[in-house]
């Protein structure tokens, strides 16, 4: 697993963390004209994470508690083929450049490993170029396959594939 770099601390969420998250997510999605973060409607689980998520991670800067980025998983062992799903990869705009992908999408993929599950999978917004090339440096490949949300923020999404 890489280190962090000196300061931060990646650990498992809190639900105390739901301001931190929303902060850093609303962030991450005002980098795009039109992309909003509706927490009420439609990502109602930022308000109780570390009980509406399967499983999540932030990473905190220990001087002032900021959460700079997090990430989640979800196994979908119903699913054929059986996955796991990378969810909510953020980092804050200030800590970009900064190596906090790197040990976030570890954890995810460990989490993964440990449940035995190879293949993984994500969705993203179609917006968001710069997470894409971030989600292909570590091995995840393009489908093909687009999804729209039907949302506020009128969402299309990629879907990404990387087998263990």
């Amino acid at each position: 697993m890489s280190a962090l770099p000196e300061g931060f601390v990646l650990r498992p969420v809190r639900d105390a963390d739901a301001r931190g998250l929303q902060e850093l997510i609303g962030l991450c999605f005002a980098d795009y004209p039109g992309c909003v973060l509706d927490v009420p409607n439609e990502e109602p689980g930022l308000r109780t994470p570390a009980t509406s998520f399967e499983a999540m991670w932030v990473v905190e800067r220990a001087s002032d508690g900021l959460v700079a980025g997090c990430i989640a998983a979800a196994a979908r062992t119903g699913a054929t083929p059986p996955h796991a799903e990378l969810k909510k990869l953020y980092v804050h705009p200030t800590c970009r450049g900064a190596g906090l992908a790197r040990p976030l999408i570890e954890t995810m993929h460990a989490w993964a490993h440990e449940h035995g599950l190879a293949r993984l999978e994500l969705w993203s917004d179609t917006k968001f170029t710069r997470a894409h090339g971030v989600y292909e440096h570590f091995g995840y490949r393009p489908t093909g396959a687009v999804r729209e949300l039907h949302d506020v923020s009128l969402t299309a999404e990629y879907h990404f594939v990387r087998e263990a």
